[in-house]
């Protein structure tokens, strides 16, 4: 969530930036600031991308777990179900 408001602020920061570049005359430290924030934006979204792709390798994992225990399960209940009936 901390990523996302840091994107948010940054990419707020490079709209204003770039409004300001159109209301008056745009000086060189100003460009620089604009890149070093647009580099941050595009960093910011790249690890965005990677936790939303690692998110989804665990859950993958997660569903074949699970999978894996719902058939432990039916396995359990009918070895019970088994021994019970040579009872």
């Amino acid at each position: 969530m901390t990523k996302l408001k840091r994107l948010f602020t940054s990419a707020m920061a490079v709209g204003m930036l770039a409004f300001a570049m159109t209301a008056c005359g745009v000086s060189d430290e100003q460009y620089a600031e604009l890149d070093a924030l647009s580099a941050e934006v595009k960093a910011i979204e790249k690890d965005i991308t990677q936790l939303k792709s690692d998110k989804a390798k665990l859950e993958r994992e997660i569903a074949e777990h699970n999978a894996k225990l719902d058939d432990c399960n039916k396995n359990l209940a009918e070895t019970k179900k088994n021994l019970g009936s040579i009872k």
